[in-house]
């Protein structure tokens, strides 16, 4: 196992979890992809995706059937402006590589927000730090592991 999902499966034990890491031969860098390998629906996996909110990063983790509202999502943490982050900004904040960023499991802590659009999947798929790596965990589960806010993401919702 990738050092950086075992790292995860260490901090799921850690909070009492029982989920699981599962490397998978299929690529999980997108939300289709990772729906597709695990046969679940795209709104299912929990996509972390790393912004700049007035250059600080943030991790907002969205259901994969979403797009994030920038505007939105600024007017709700109180940023000025929330942009998308680089590679380079999402390697430094989370230690972890783009469409393998886990909710947990960073070098330092980074405010996190949830979409309260995940509530509707009974069983969410988040990465493991890996591009080919998962696990499974509850939106209570994955709220209380990260001490996320809740967020809408789509004005629409």
């Amino acid at each position: 196992m990738h050092p950086s999902s075992a790292k995860i499966m260490d901090l799921l034990a850690a909070a009492g979890l029982r989920s699981q890491v599962r490397t998978l031969t299929d690529s999980t860098r997108t939300a289709a992809e990772a729906a597709m390998a695990l046969g679940c629906e795209v709104g299912a996996i929990a996509s972390s995706l790393v912004f700049l909110a007035d250059g600080v990063p943030v991790l907002v983790l969205t259901s994969g059937s979403h797009r994030v509202d920038t505007d939105l999502l600024a007017r709700q943490i109180g940023a000025r402006a929330v942009t998308r982050a680089t590679a380079e900004d999402v390697r430094t904040a989370t230690g972890q590589p783009i469409g393998g960023v886990a909710p947990v499991g960073h070098p330092a802590p980074v405010p996190t927000y949830i979409d309260v659009e995940l509530k509707k999947h009974g069983e969410l798929w988040a990465a493991a730090g890996t591009p080919h790596s998962v696990f499974e965990i509850a939106y209570e589960d994955l709220l209380a592991l990260t001490g996320a806010t809740e967020v809408t993401v789509e004005e629409n919702l």
